[in-house]
């Protein structure tokens, strides 16, 4: 399985996080608190952290498609609700 990683930084991370899952809360399998969460994407799970500063994101997928599919997927979803932040997308790094 692959995996890649991206960090946001921003002091809204808990919104965020908790936005985003529960907008895919509608349509998939998710579980989250406050500070972490975690979504059954179909591309494979997507693991997010919350703390004070940043909002770090990993998804994982059988193949690299599967990695940039999940990132595409996170990445549309926070433009629309991070866009005070200035957010216009991560700087994923391929994880080894």
């Amino acid at each position: 399985m692959l995996t890649s990683t991206a960090r946001f930084e921003t002091q809204n991370a808990s919104r965020y996080l908790q936005q985003l899952l529960k907008h895919f809360g509608h349509k998939i399998e998710v579980s989250y608190d406050e500070s972490q969460g975690q979504a059954m994407l179909n591309q494979g799970p997507a693991v997010l952290k919350a703390d004070a500063g940043a909002l770090t994101v990993q998804v994982s997928g059988g193949d690299l498609r599967a990695v940039i599919e999940a990132r595409y997927v996170i990445d549309k979803h926070l433009v629309t609700f991070a866009f005070r932040d200035g957010f216009s997308g991560f700087s994923w790094t391929l994880d080894a």
